[in-house]
């Protein structure tokens, strides 16, 4: 416990918090891009610390609550399918699609199983020769490297049985079009530190040139996600905008080069639909033509399936920061984790889901 410890040092976090309050003239908004990170922020009331004015802004980094609606209806299809075994990250299994989610499919006699590796499912084709297995490969920068190699070792094993659904974010397109909104308010971000780990800092830089924006580059744990607050809200008091590392325990400038060339060699760039948010040019990840043999939308036909959302539920202005979860009439009523209308409320790095579990009810105030 030393290494989850000495990030969660109460000592440290008022010396951090002070350092903040004695920074701070005036109101800011500060968005973190990261599911995780949102959930440290409300799990530990880091927001509820922070000088008055100060607001922390949830972003769309969460990739289960990103995954278009109709990626989940087409998985919903291919997994009724007799001879399919259709593996997921366990966090999928309640996002609701149309009118179903993997849970009931499973229930209904689907073939749906949970894997802990994406490795797992090209081991699941080499022991079931007589079925097709198809892994839900979602995910931003960080998943990418892992669903990219299930290809690549699928054809070194020969195996005609095995498919990816390709569900990949990127990152700093997002940030883009965040900035880009006539309804944005947000002055600074904290990036994730995990996209950072694979793909280094480059493609951040001109994020922070275009918009005179501060990106601030930081980890998962309370004094990571405040150091990062700190540094961020320093800049913005300053006037500056700059491109800042404050995870370097993990995060390279250059990030995971070997990792990076797997995903250019399997990848290739696509414009995506972003749930609740819609389509952001140039943000997502497809198999590249060398690899279609294992596009599971092409395999099984389904890239004509489309979807409309709810219209009860409000998670795309959750997503791109508008409101919090509490100011959506249907959270915590209509809207709960056993009958979900939105992935927020259901993913392990939702905001709704944080909200809930949380036990923040009540007022949506910064």
């Amino acid at each position: 416990m030393k290494y989850l410890d000495e990030f969660a040092d109460p000592a440290l976090a008022r010396r951090l918090l002070d350092d903040i309050a004695a920074t701070v003239t005036r109101p800011w908004a500060v968005m973190e891009v990261c599911g995780g990170q949102t959930h440290t922020i409300i799990r530990n009331g880091i927001d509820q610390l922070l000088p008055d004015g100060v607001e922390l802004v949830h972003g769309p980094g969460c990739p289960v609550c990103v995954t278009p609606l109709e990626t989940i209806d087409r998985a919903l299809a291919i997994a009724a399918r007799p001879e399919v075994i259709f593996c997921s990250f366990g966090d999928m299994l309640r996002v609701p699609g149309s009118e179903d989610d993997l849970f009931r499919v499973k229930s209904r006699g689907g073939d749906v199983r949970v894997v802990y590796s994406p490795l797992d499912a090209v081991r699941l084709a080499q022991a079931n020769p007589d079925r097709q297995v198809v892994f839900f490969g979602i995910g931003f920068e960080t998943t990418a490297p892992a669903n990219a190699m299930t290809v690549v070792m699928a054809e070194r094993l020969g195996l005609a049985n095995f498919s990816l659904l390709v569900s990949q974010a990127l990152v700093p397109p997002a940030i883009g079009a965040i900035m880009d909104s006539p309804s944005c308010r947000v002055q600074g971000f904290l990036a994730a530190g995990h996209v950072c780990t694979v793909m280094g800092l480059a493609e951040y830089a001109p994020l922070v040139a275009r918009y005179r924006v501060p990106i601030v580059v930081t980890g998962f744990e309370p004094l990571d996600v405040l150091e990062g607050i700190r540094r961020v809200l320093h800049q913005l008091e300053a006037g500056t905008a700059e491109l800042d590392n404050a995870y370097p325990r993990a995060v390279r400038p250059e990030g995971n080069p070997a990792a990076q060339q797997v995903v250019r060699e399997v990848f290739e760039v696509t414009d995506r639909a972003w749930r609740g948010i819609g389509l952001i040019p140039a943000s997502g990840w497809r198999l590249a033509e060398r690899w279609a043999a294992y596009d599971a939308e092409r395999r099984f036909d389904v890239g004509g399936i489309t979807a409309a959302e709810s219209p009860l539920c409000r998670s795309g202005e959750v997503l791109q920061g508008l409101i919090k979860p509490p100011e959506c009439a249907a959270f915590g009523t209509a809207c709960t984790p056993r009958r979900p209308l939105g992935a927020p409320m259901v993913s392990g790095e939702g905001a709704c889901a944080a909200y809930f579990q949380f036990r923040r009810l009540g007022s949506a105030v910064g």
